[in-house]
């Protein structure tokens, strides 16, 4: 992966990338961006569930350039597997999703439609410029998406020493530069280093795959169209607590990352409390669903990856915990 920070480097890095007329996909939000690249075309309807149509629009494209969050790269993946397309991401809040080939499908009313794999990432350019103007509420919780890969790194199934020490690092960076980064927005110092811990979560993240607190956030959002980093906020707390009975050296680890090693549950529930409340009554989560969506997160690949995959009666406790 081609990884370089200022947007100055965009055209150099397209270029190492083999991606000299690429499809923008972007939302409306950046559409007088200045990139020194020119695209052959755009999409700019953000989140799409019209794969086949967005795919089709890259047909004179030689690439793909995503700019956005979490909503834009997905689809950017999404054509960049469709279209057999090597993929250049601009992230523009802390999701950490430039670092992985799969994605998931939302409508433009955020309801999750499907998702897949396959993508072609070739190369990412992080501008911190670019999340100066992010709101608290998108700030805090895509950081929370990002401290969820450090966390569920060091435990899922698929953990290794590289990944780990991303994890650390990243879990390292956002504990300390979030509340910083809250309290003075336009603080490029503190913008940079939660961007860089979100880059260590992205990596962590591609290194070793998803947890039970994913699951749950997966299952709760893609049913309401809700948004995954502050969903995530939500459910890691009690799966810190659940999964300190079955993988107690890494909860610890990752606790001492967030610099609270007798408290990392507390610990998450501060950082995401930066945003307001969060509870899932907050976002309008019927109490009644909470069944089925403990049913859906439990047969989800996050949740047969936890230290011990917890069943359905399970993780309705947990929901029922933080709602």
């Amino acid at each position: 992966m081609i990884v370089e920070w200022g947007l100055g480097c965009l055209p150099d890095v397209c270029t190492a990338a083999g991606v000299s007329s690429p499809l923008l996909v972007a939302s409306p939000r950046w559409s007088d961006i200045e990139l020194s690249v020119d695209p052959v075309a755009r999409w700019q309807e953000v989140p799409s569930d019209r794969i086949s149509e967005a795919v089709a629009s890259a047909e004179r494209a030689d690439g793909v350039l995503a700019v956005g969050g979490g909503s834009a790269i997905d689809l950017g993946k999404a054509i960049s597997a469709g279209a057999a397309l090597p993929l250049v991401s601009v992230p523009t809040t802390y999701s950490g999703a430039e670092w992985t080939t799969y994605f998931g499908v939302r409508d433009p009313d955020r309801r999750m439609r499907g998702g897949g794999g396959g993508a072609h990432p070739a190369a990412i350019v992080y501008e911190p410029e670019l999340t100066l103007d992010l709101p608290p509420e998108t700030t805090v919780g895509t950081a929370m998406n990002a401290l969820a890969h450090c966390a569920e790194a060091l435990y899922v199934e698929g953990h290794n020493p590289a990944a780990d020490e991303h994890a650390r690092a990243g879990a390292r960076l956002i504990s300390e530069w979030l509340p910083r980064v809250v309290a003075t927005p336009r603080d490029r110092e503190a913008r940079t280093a939660l961007l860089r811990g979100a880059s260590h979560g992205g990596v962590a993240l591609a290194g070793s795959m998803l947890a039970l607190a994913h699951a749950m956030a997966q299952a709760i959002g893609g049913r309401y169209g809700l948004p995954h980093g502050a969903l995530n906020g939500i459910c890691l707390p009690p799966v810190l607590r659940f999964n300190a009975a079955y993988a107690p050296e890494a909860v610890r680890q990752f606790g001492e990352a967030v610099g609270a090693a007798e408290d990392p549950d507390g610990r998450v529930e501060e950082l995401a409390a930066l945003a307001g409340p969060m509870r899932l009554r907050d976002f309008g989560v019927p109490e009644a669903d909470l069944p089925e969506v403990a049913a859906d997160a439990a047969q989800r690949g996050g949740n047969l990856a936890n230290p011990k995959p917890a069943a359905p009666q399970e993780i309705e406790q947990l929901l029922r915990e933080v709602f």
